[in-house]
């Protein structure tokens, strides 16, 4: 009989929905150096980013959305290796 809702499943299901957070996180930071766009167009996107502290907050949480997707990494190999 298929198990949809395993033990193992679920920490799959966590471990990907950890990792697309994860990188979520990280694609809506800004760059500390702008890089080639910073050079050609400027610094007129820096008016749309938002408010100056959601950096520190974004920084924060792409920290504890790593650490959750290591720890979920793993416990899925450790569960995946038991079996």
């Amino acid at each position: 009989m298929l198990e949809l809702f395993s033990f193992k499943n679920i920490l799959i299901f966590i471990n990907i929905a950890t990792s697309l957070i994860l990188i979520a996180i990280v694609m809506s930071q800004t760059t500390k150096s702008e890089g080639l766009s910073g050079t050609i167009g400027g610094k007129a996107q820096s008016s749309f980013r938002g408010k100056p502290g959601m950096d520190d907050k974004l920084n924060l949480w792409t920290k504890y959305a790593a650490v959750g997707w290591m720890v979920t990494s793993l416990i899925v190999a450790y569960v995946h290796m038991a079996r």
